[in-house]
């Protein structure tokens, strides 16, 4: 049996420690730090903010006790729009404690890994509440209408039964015809999964299966059935209760995009200052990533924002408006918009883009993609959140994938035998332990203000990636798929990852929906997986905001409890076998804990600890009481 947590003092983001999640500049907000009674001989806590960079500290006064914890609060100024603080916590033998967001710590701490309050208006509700289900639209479902459209010029057409081509040219241009009408003839599976949120891949006309490469903004493409066909799908999926949000590149557009086609060639134009051209003709200049098809805004140009982003006229605004009327964007390479060497304007973007969605409509939700550290982007004053990967995906498949190391084939034809890991030349999925799971969690979370890391999107794999399922280690699905409802974030389904479907590689994971087969048994055990796992998250709102207590980690098992006052929910996610004591007082009532899902075995001893068995691997879920906060 593993040895027992030891108590510690806690606090997070969530409402049992903070007093207002929204603040504005100048309020006063009480903040709440739980200590285990008898935790040492305390003669001071404090909080320690940085306000212009000056600290400022507040005094803590103990308010009550309860459940064996006592609790502490202070006020806190918000001062500024991110507004940073920690606790310091001083013993009679003189020793001090800080409490950050990666810890407790007898040194001093670094301000980036402070808690947050961020001033800036806050997201819509229903972001907490969302589950979203993630559709490329070539591959998700084909309606009747796509067989009397033409084949375009660059496509490779093919049959919804073949295998997805990975090699160029046919990895951008092999073309199954998939429609938006195909996406609306499926929404009931959407209802059934229990997804209340749809993310749609690039709609506008492009030259290409992935769209990345918009030859505009300003109409869905006709392949897809236009915007016609994009307002009947809106309008089906809102009357399910549905939300949509689309897919804006503001790094790039496509080399065939009207406002680069002005310019090409064509220097003195108004629309040369939208791209950054190298050469006095207008024939060279930047791209991302050094791909000529996806010329690089220079987001200096005026005219660009005022067209793109700025007002009611602009790209952004368009489709949040009827007769359109999604409900937010997500926006492609975001960690690159506005940046080039010397130049860095993604703040100045980010906020503009941000302005304008509460300009058309407050209740829209704006998520950027930042698929490595994304910290220093994400304080709360402009991406609700982000598409990132590694503060939990990337750490939930070095722990629980177990790589095959079949060969596949790279974009230029190479075979490859070591696993897809991200893009990332480190020679396969390196192999983590729980225990370096959870240190990566904290790590890639501990910068971001925790309203912020709430919108995070956290999924298996996306359309970028391999598929989760490919290396999965034998029994890691239900733990991987439970995880992603269970931790704090915005959980994602890539369409097809409910069917079972695998993939080496982000083109190899495009694999065309196999609608006919969803009735067949590997197919409906994994549906019925997902319903059940999405239906916990659905009906537990303290997974949506409730705070996070890691309770217990070693090499093959975490522990972990979200906790609000209205329910509690411990978690058990495994690998190996789990055969864990908590020590008492760790989990107040464990005594009426009811079992929500999986198969293990909780039991309370007499002394109050807490023993968690489980033959793995294994996810586990009990409902627990709220928890008691004295109020002072």
């Amino acid at each position: 049996m593993t040895d027992m947590t030891t108590l510690l003092p806690h606090h997070d983001g969530s409402p049992l420690y903070v007093s207002e999640l929204a603040p504005a500049l100048g309020d006063v907000v009480t903040v709440r730090l739980r200590v285990p009674a008898g935790y040492g001989t305390l003669t001071a806590v404090r909080t320690r903010s940085n306000p212009d960079h000056e600290p400022e500290w507040t005094d803590a006064r103990v308010v009550g006790s309860a459940d064996g914890w006592d609790w502490w609060e202070a006020p806190v100024t918000v001062r500024n729009p991110r507004h940073g603080y920690r606790w310091m916590l001083r013993h009679e033998s003189g020793r001090v404690e800080w409490l950050s967001q990666t810890g407790l710590h007898t040194i001093e701490t670094l301000d980036a890994e402070d808690f947050a309050l961020v001033a800036n208006p806050a997201p819509p509700s229903w972001l907490y509440d969302a589950v979203m289900y993630q559709v490329f639209p070539d591959r998700f479902a084909r309606s009747a209408a796509a067989d009397d459209r033409p084949t375009p010029a660059w496509a490779i057409p093919a049959a919804w039964s073949d295998p997805v081509d990975p090699v160029m040219p046919a990895r951008a241009t092999q073309f199954y015809g998939g429609d938006l009408d195909g996406v609306t003839e499926h929404l009931d599976h959407l209802v059934e999964l229990g997804v209340n949120v749809l993310y749609l891949t690039p709609v506008f006309a492009a030259a290409s299966n992935h769209r990345y490469d918009a030859a505009t903004f300003l109409e869905v493409d006709p392949l897809l059935g236009g915007d016609e066909a994009y307002i009947r799908l809106i309008e089906a999926a809102h009357a399910r209760g549905i939300r949509v949000i689309g897919d804006l590149t503001s790094n790039h557009s496509g080399d065939t995009h009207e406002w680069f086609r002005a310019a090409y060639g064509h220097p003195g134009v108004p629309e040369e200052e939208f791209y950054y051209f190298t050469d006095e003709g207008n024939t060279t200049y930047e791209s991302w990533l050094g791909y000529e098809s996806l010329p690089k805004f220079n987001w200096a140009s005026q005219e660009l924002r005022r067209q793109f982003i700025e007002g009611e006229d602009s790209v952004v605004a368009k489709w949040l408006k009827p007769p359109f009327s999604t409900d937010g964007w997500r926006i492609d390479v975001a960690n690159m918009t506005g940046r080039l060497g010397a130049t860095d304007l993604n703040a100045e973007v980010r906020q503009l883009l941000r302005e304008t969605m509460i300009q058309i409509n407050p209740d829209t939700i704006l998520l950027g993609e930042s698929t490595n550290d994304a910290a220093s982007d994400l304080q709360g004053d402009g991406w609700h959140g982000a598409m990132t990967y590694p503060s939990f995906t990337r750490p939930l498949w070095g722990w629980l994938s177990e790589p095959t190391n079949e060969p596949y084939l790279t974009a230029d034809g190479d075979e490859v035998t070591e696993a897809w890991f991200f893009g990332q030349p480190v020679g396969g999925i390196p192999r983590y332990s729980a225990r370096e799971f959870v240190n990566a969690v904290v790590r890639f979370t501990a910068g971001i203000p925790w309203r912020v890391r709430l919108g995070n999107m956290q999924p298996l794999d996306t359309h970028d990636t391999g598929r989760f399922a490919t290396n999965a280690a034998p029994g890691t699905i239900p733990v991987a798929v439970g995880l992603a409802m269970a931790l704090p974030g915005l959980p994602v389904i890539f369409a097809g990852d409910e069917f079972a479907l695998t993939g080496a590689d982000g083109e190899s994971s495009r694999t065309p929906i196999p609608w006919d087969d969803i009735s067949t048994a590997p197919i409906a055990e994994r549906i019925d997986l997902y319903r059940e796992l999405i239906s916990l998250r659905r009906a537990h709102p303290v997974l949506a905001t409730g705070g996070l207590r890691w309770l217990h980690v070693d090499e093959e098992t975490v522990v972990f409890v979200r906790e609000a006052t209205d329910e509690s929910m411990l978690v058990v996610a495994t690998r190996g076998d789990a055969d864990v004591e908590l020590a008492p007082g760790l989990l107040a009532g464990a005594t009426e804990a009811v079992e929500l899902t999986g198969d293990a075995t909780l039991g309370v001893a007499a002394d109050g600890s807490v023993v968690l068995t489980a033959d793995g691997p294994a996810f586990a879920a009990w409902s627990l009481p709220g928890v008691s906060v004295p109020q002072g």
